[in-house]
């Protein structure tokens, strides 16, 4: 063979070996385009469901199961912010001050200390309350508010019979660490 001739066998065998490159790289990029779409599809996929579930799923989280709790912690609180013995006030506001939070925790503890405890020890008190009936009327996932009626009896040792009064508090709650607890209480009448 000639040089002449080796020449084009060299450049023949550059031109095959440069087409067999690309053709593999064609199909490495052909199956590397499949990978990333399909890895694209999923992340796509697991974005949408997680914000279905965040955002667009709230209402399991405020919906029957948690009126309920809200209504029963409503409830729960109100009777023992609202009954207390005299014999033994310390433990009837403590349990009273587990069910209650923020500011109104602080405004409770003051008035229970100031002036319910004075007054009960000298009257020799005992108020025991009751709820008859309660409703949500505002339910969010960290927050709610709820109606509750009341029914309280008032005993003293000095006094023959219990007085007996019903009225109605608007209760507010707040989640705390996944326990409602009680923010603000307004009695209503």
């Amino acid at each position: 063979m000639t040089a002449e001739h080796d020449s084009s066998l060299d450049d023949t065998e550059k031109t095959m070996d440069g087409k067999a490159i690309r053709q593999r790289i064609h199909r490495y990029l052909a199956r590397w385009r499949s990978i990333v779409a399909t890895t694209l599809v999923i992340a796509a996929v697991g974005v949408a469901l997680g914000v279905y579930f965040a955002l667009y799923r709230p209402d399991q989280q405020v919906g029957d199961a948690a009126a309920r709790r809200a209504i029963q912690a409503a409830s729960d609180g109100a009777v023992a912010a609202l009954s207390y013995s005299y014999d033994h006030l310390n433990r009837d506001f403590s349990n009273a001050k587990s069910h209650l939070t923020g500011d109104f925790l602080a405004y409770y503890s003051k008035f229970a200390d100031e002036a319910v405890a004075p007054m009960a020890q000298k009257g020799q008190l005992t108020a025991t309350a009751k709820v008859v009936r309660a409703a949500v009327s505002e339910l969010h996932p960290d927050s709610a508010v709820v109606l509750v009626f009341v029914d309280q009896t008032t005993a003293s040792v000095r006094k023959k019979d219990p007085e007996k009064t019903q009225s109605s508090v608007l209760v507010t709650l707040k989640k705390v660490d996944g326990s409602w607890l009680i923010a603000k209480f307004d009695p209503s009448a």
